[in-house]
């Protein structure tokens, strides 16, 4: 428990911060999952490809994600929709 005014804020804002930051990492996931259903589905698709991209570029802006994490989200996505058009 907080002892001071102004630890009593510092545990208000991270309770704050950790709510943001479960709802961008939900909302992350939810958008990889839809894009790589899209692309086993057989449409390597680059619109769903795109928003991917969007969504996970947005999570590392607001530090969701770490920055190298985003990358390698990116990466494997293409690796995966290439490997879907190949077929």
């Amino acid at each position: 428990m907080a002892n001071t005014r102004s630890a009593e804020k510092q545990q208000r804002q991270a309770e704050k911060a950790n709510a943001r930051n479960r709802a961008g990492k939900s909302r992350l996931r939810t958008v990889l999952k839809k894009a790589k259903s899209t692309i086993q589905g057989g449409d390597a698709d680059t619109a769903a490809l795109s928003t991917a991209f969007s969504e996970i570029d947005k999570a590392a802006k607001k530090k969701v994600i770490r920055g190298n994490t985003a990358d390698r989200y990116k990466s494997r996505l293409a690796a995966q929709s290439k490997r879907s058009a190949a077929k």
